[in-house]
């Protein structure tokens, strides 16, 4: 008996109809979305292998229907893609996908699409900024829309994502979102008035090789490290032992939060859960597999970019490094798109005295990749950082410099989007005369006199100078230095300086020297 009732419930299971994969989209498409004008429009998902998929993106008015259809048949894996035709209008379009079940997309947008990415500068929260409550009052619009990708670490790339969708900017969705891309966002869709959509995609305390992925890493002999390395800690990865470390460090927290308890004091941080080296964020390569790898191909216009505090102390490497990633992103999606970046925010004890810095050498390695890299673009904070805070409250500025910037390089207006940035230097005498570039309509001093400029000898002894506007150059000079040969300024920690031009935007701190900093590479190493 026992043996006929296995082979009836093996006959139905031979006998049952294949169970039916949906179609369903990648998650990138939802109510709400953006997709990027002046392009095909790529829409991808998965369905039963050989299935027909047909997506149509329709807007219809009392007096016509405009209709783009597209068609694709699902690969051996379930995958299919289809390239959508350009829509005339902005909409509000309704996409509809079917296969063997439909799937219907509402109130879908074809606008201006951008990435928005970084450590905790770009994910800082609009809630968490300086005076948020008039801005966060004031945000409602149905012209932007956001999208945030959850964080997600892992060890290989990925082709899907988490995240809670596409919502339309307003008091409530904005207040967790990134505080610079909604600006950014805001000033943008003023600026152009059309749709903006906002990719953010970030993870505070994070290095740039983490953004990066392994082929591009390991093709540069500079950074092959970063994966070497790796390997080796994993190799050597015991699970048991970190799950017994963070046992024993719980047990001991536990007996000095209740001892602190007792004697009312406050308890001690308790000891966070260990992640694996191959789900750390730190870790090369882990956050571009999970939140840039799954975005691809999705069609956008650019990338804004708000990081370098975790890559720092290593700043003469970030010269390689960040225009090594900005050319793997390109390469991901197959065109030099616009990348916008924030240099560094000032931060740290202020020091009057000329100082070597890691931070100014990182804001310098920042400035050079929009020299080696085309349509590179920098946004220059050093009017609003925090000497205790490394994220500085006032995010408003650096979103609006970062529009700035997004109108000339990626739609090509013909304003003033950059401060000051130096070009060149003469000697004159005991003088040294500096020229530059984005003057716009002039060089202004904001305040008393010039701030932030220091002078040296062939001693490369910097010492404090004294700096005059004349025309379009400045004048410095010190009376402690003869025989000048380089100038630098905004060369700290917490650059103090109040050069800018008459456009309403600062200078950015150079040096006009090339001599060895304290991250530079030690001779023989």
């Amino acid at each position: 008996m026992k043996r006929h009732l296995i082979c009836a419930i093996a006959l139905a299971v031979a006998l049952a109809p294949p169970i039916r994969a949906d179609v369903r989209l990648h998650p990138l498409f939802t109510d709400h979305m953006v997709l990027q004008r002046a392009t095909l429009i790529p829409v991808w998902g998965t369905a039963d292998p050989g299935e027909t998929v047909v997506v149509r993106l329709q807007r219809q008015t009392p007096d016509w229907i405009e209709s783009s259809v597209g068609e694709a048949v699902a690969d051996g894996d379930g995958r299919w893609r289809i390239h959508l035709p350009l829509p005339r209008s902005f909409g509000p379009y309704t996409m509809t996908v079917t296969g063997k079940n439909t799937v219907t997309l509402e109130d879908v947008m074809v606008g201006e699409v951008w990435i928005c990415s970084g450590q905790s500068n770009m994910e800082w929260p609009l809630r968490a900024t300086f005076q948020p409550d008039a801005a966060v009052s004031q945000s409602a619009n149905p012209m932007i829309r956001l999208f945030t990708v959850q964080r997600a670490a892992v060890p290989t790339p990925q082709t899907t994502l988490r995240s809670d969708g596409w919502k339309v900017c307003g008091p409530e969705t904005v207040r967790p979102f990134s505080a610079v891309a909604y600006y950014f966002g805001r000033d943008l869709q003023s600026a152009l008035q059309m749709p903006i959509g906002l990719i953010h995609t970030s993870w505070g305390g994070t290095p740039a090789q983490a953004w990066t992925s392994q082929p591009a890493l390991d093709a540069v002999p500079a950074l092959q490290h970063y994966h070497a390395n790796w390997k080796r800690v994993v190799e050597r990865f015991d699970p048991a032992r970190m799950q017994s470390d963070y046992e024993a460090a719980l047990k001991k927290w536990e007996a000095d939060a209740e001892k602190a308890r007792a004697e009312g004091k406050p308890a001690p941080n308790r000891p966070r859960a260990p992640v694996p080296p191959t789900q750390s964020p730190s870790a090369p390569s882990t956050l571009y597999n999970g939140m840039i790898a799954p975005l691809v191909p999705y069609s956008f216009r650019g990338a804004i970019w708000y990081q370098g505090e975790s890559n720092a102390g290593a700043a003469y490497e970030y010269r390689t490094l960040f225009p090594t990633m900005i050319e793997d992103w390109r390469r991901q999606w197959g065109r030099p798109f616009p990348f916008l970046l924030v240099q560094l925010a000032p931060f740290r004890k202020i020091n009057p005295n000329p100082m070597d810095s890691d931070w100014a050498e990182l804001r310098e390695a920042q400035l050079l990749a929009t020299r080696v890299l085309p349509d590179v673009g920098m946004a220059v904070i050093t009017d609003v950082g925090d000497e205790n805070d490394i994220h500085p409250g006032k995010k408003e500025p650096v979103g609006a410099r970062l529009a700035l910037l997004a109108r000339r390089i990626a739609y090509h207006q013909p304003i003033v989007a950059d401060g000051p940035t130096y070009r060149s230097m003469f000697v004159d005498g005991n003088r040294i005369v500096l020229c530059f570039d984005n003057i716009g309509s002039g060089l202004e001093c904001r305040g008393d006199k010039l701030t932030g400029f220091t002078i040296a000898g062939a001693d490369r002894k910097f010492v404090n100078a004294e700096a005059e506007i004349r025309g379009n150059t400045v004048v410095v000079h010190s009376p402690e230095v003869e025989k000048p040969v380089a100038v630098r300024f905004g060369w700290a920690h917490y650059p103090v300086v109040n050069l800018w031009n008459r456009d309403g935007l600062p200078a950015s701190p150079f040096r006009t020297d090339d001599w060895p900093g304290v991250t530079a590479p030690k001779p023989g190493k």
